[in-house]
């Protein structure tokens, strides 16, 4: 079990996604990864850009059938950063889930 913890580097929503998003495979091309979240090029990279600074991410690039492709990888980093900000949300959504049937009870 991760240890939770909360990553403002993650927690932004289109990093959160590109990291779910990549989870399930060991690379995604970028221009999937871009089609399958609806950014631009120019974002997408931008997202990337930060999650490679920390070490969450990184881009592969290579050659297939003539072409150059460019593969994104989550990193073990940002798996293991990615799991334990989903355990943080998983505790802080029990938290508030506790909270929220305690105030509903009559007094």
């Amino acid at each position: 079990m991760p240890h939770p913890v909360f990553d403002e580097v993650i927690h932004e929503p289109h990093r959160l996604q590109i990291c779910a998003y990549l989870v399930p495979a060991p690379s995604r091309d970028f221009g999937d990864v871009r089609d399958a979240l609806g950014l631009s090029d120019s974002a997408l990279s931008k997202h990337l850009k930060s999650l490679s600074a920390h070490g969450y991410t990184r881009l592969d690039r290579s050659v297939r059938d003539g072409r150059q492709v460019t593969s994104v990888v989550l990193t073990p980093s940002g798996r293991d950063a990615l799991c334990g900000h989903v355990a943080e949300l998983q505790r802080m959504a029990r938290i508030v889930g506790t909270d929220r049937r305690s105030a509903a009870r009559p007094r």
